[in-house]
């Protein structure tokens, strides 16, 4: 079966009832946990942003401490997959400072990792990396807040 288009699909929900949408909504969030978090975020914790990102933060806390820190290669396996939920979240949101936010707060956490992500070239590449798109990403915010990232960021340089 070949999906339509956006806009066939717009079209479409454009007929359907409050009711049918309702049963178009909970039939999708059955189907797979990606959809039942956008509608959780977009129901519940859409209106405070703040809370969202402390929500967020706490669980990649939780994450951090269930590292296994037996070989650089499983660290780096772990930090990839706290990445890929952070930007899970983040693509919840769609908002620029909330991405900034959790990238920040991910290098932070990075940075005081023992071991030290500066005992390994593989780690130490990563970091930079995610350093570099962290920069890339800020040139796209307010310049107030440009300014307090770039401090941040000049403090996860050093």
């Amino acid at each position: 079966m070949k999906a339509v288009a956006v806009k066939e699909l717009k079209e479409e929900l454009t007929n359907c009832t409050p009711k049918e949408l309702r049963e178009l909504c909970l039939r999708l969030a059955r189907f797979k946990k990606e959809n039942k978090e956008l509608l959780t975020y977009l129901l519940f914790e859409s209106s405070d942003e703040a809370l969202y990102i402390e929500g967020v933060k706490k669980e990649v806390d939780g994450q951090f401490e269930l590292i296994n820190k037996k070989s650089y290669y499983l660290i780096k396996k772990s930090f990839r997959k706290i990445l890929r939920s952070l930007r899970k979240y983040a693509r919840y949101s769609q908002k620029k400072e909330t991405e900034v936010e959790l990238l920040v707060y991910f290098c932070t956490k990075l940075k005081k990792f023992t071991p030290s992500v500066k005992k390994n070239i593989g780690l130490q590449n990563f970091y930079n990396k995610q350093i570099e798109t962290i920069r890339k990403k800020v040139t796209l915010l307010h310049e107030d807040l440009q300014f307090d990232y770039g401090t941040e960021l000049d403090s996860l340089n050093n």
